[in-house]
């Protein structure tokens, strides 16, 4: 047995503990050990309010607005634009997706993706870089590294758009509905 599910939703603030309430109560529903719940709540967390506010509209790399995408890839489809977080809990694993409709993680500048992702001109997640102690923000990234077991971050292929996906090992409570035999 497993659980998916997908959500479609707006670029607001108010989105962030809407995705993460759902996923904690996936998680709690099919048994999850809370401790690896609140970690992939908190990466859920920081992907989301990274969607939020870098996910928004591309400009000039939509040259047919709208064409070929689906109505929440669309910026115009509202005001504040919308992104998808999507969730598979699957025997031994959760693996998440949040992707937006913004212009993308920047392709210059930084290590280059390791020989495992050929071709890719991103950044390695691992080599992400730390801001300055003193900076307010700009760690979401790295937290995202450390609470989560294999970390990708990348562009949607042949449109705008950031994909950040992450996976965690699951533990589970003895109770457990999904529990892995």
């Amino acid at each position: 047995m497993s659980i998916w599910w997908s959500l479609h939703l707006r670029r607001d603030a108010a989105s962030v503990p809407l995705a993460r309430r759902f996923l904690l109560g996936s998680m709690e529903s099919a048994g999850v050990d809370p401790d690896i719940s609140f970690d992939l709540s908190l990466a859920l967390s920081e992907a989301c309010a990274n969607a939020v506010e870098h996910g928004g509209e591309h400009g000039a790399a939509s040259d047919g607005a709208g064409e070929g995408r689906e109505a929440w890839e669309d910026p115009s489809a509202t005001a504040s634009g919308q992104y998808r977080v999507t969730a598979y809990l699957d025997g031994a694993k959760c693996r998440i997706e949040v992707a937006d409709s913004g212009p993308g993680f920047p392709t210059r500048g930084g290590p280059r993706a390791s020989e495992g992702q050929p071709g890719s001109e991103l950044p390695d997640p691992q080599y992400a870089t730390h801001p300055p102690v003193t900076a307010e923000e700009g760690r979401g990234l790295c937290l995202i590294e450390q609470l989560a077991d294999h970390v990708h971050f990348g562009n949607r292929p042949g449109c705008a758009g950031a994909v950040v996906s992450f996976d965690k090992v699951l533990k589970w409570r003895k109770d457990a509905l999904l529990m892995v035999s």
